[in-house]
């Protein structure tokens, strides 16, 4: 397959963009869009290899992400100073060697942990559909949505109290708007233990989320095939 380069997809008849803007024009959730330059947007299209015709091109190329509600969600786009781009939160290349699709492509954070990924096959619940690991069950479950349709949903409000039932506490707003992009609430107990399921009453402190987001990781796979509602217990190192 011949790489295309990034101004290559970027030329495109129906660029997805201005239906991005108007969505954050409209948006029900405090939304902001960080800035990138026009070079880092094309070089960031090459390596994803998508168009700027998709949602996930279009945010890939016009900003380094969406970060909504304060930073509670960081959705991804070309990256910036304190948030990963879709390139690199996914290991890909520098776009001048061609690389197999990812078996799963990730496409947003949330601020305790969890992960949004498109699923490419390696999740198991359907290819195209976006699919949510988050600190509560350690499981992927899928969204029912492609990236797109997420992304507009998730500006019209979706990712808001009714899906984070018992992961916000009273003071999420002011504790999540004081932490940079690469930074995360860790809490204590874990949401998925039994002693952690109402985060008003645990231990919250920030943490750097790419850890955040290992720790997690490498308790879904210990945990993987612990029965549902089995005794466990938890050692952590320093």
């Amino acid at each position: 397959m011949t790489l295309r380069s990034g101004a290559e997809l970027a030329d495109v008849a129906e660029p997805a963009w201005p239906l991005i803007a108007d969505a954050v024009d409209t948006a029900v959730v405090p939304v902001r869009v960080i800035r990138v330059s026009r070079d880092r947007g094309l070089r960031e299209l090459r390596r994803l290899q998508v168009s700027a015709a998709s949602v996930l091109g279009a945010l890939a190329l016009n900003c380094g992400g969406l970060v909504l509600d304060g930073g509670w969600v960081r959705i991804l786009g070309a990256g910036a100073e304190h948030l990963p781009s879709l390139a690199d939160a996914n290991g890909l290349g520098d776009g001048e060697h061609e690389a197999a699709a990812p078996g799963r492509l990730v496409v947003a954070f949330d601020v305790l942990g969890g992960v949004f990924a498109v699923d490419g096959g390696a999740l198991g619940i359907g290819p195209g559909e976006v699919c949510y690991r988050g600190p509560d069950t350690l499981r992927w479950v899928g969204l029912g949505a492609g990236h797109g349709a997420f992304v507009l949903s998730a500006l019209d409000g979706a990712l808001g109290d009714d899906f984070y039932d018992g992961l916000r506490w009273s003071s999420w707003r002011e504790d999540v708007t004081a932490l940079q992009l690469d930074e995360g609430m860790h809490l204590w107990p874990p949401p998925f233990s039994a002693e952690g399921r109402a985060a008003e009453t645990v231990s919250r402190c920030p943490a750097s989320h790419a850890e955040l987001v290992a720790y997690y990781d490498d308790l879904a796979r210990q945990l993987e095939s612990v029965p549902e509602g089995a005794r466990f217990n938890i050692t952590t190192r320093e």
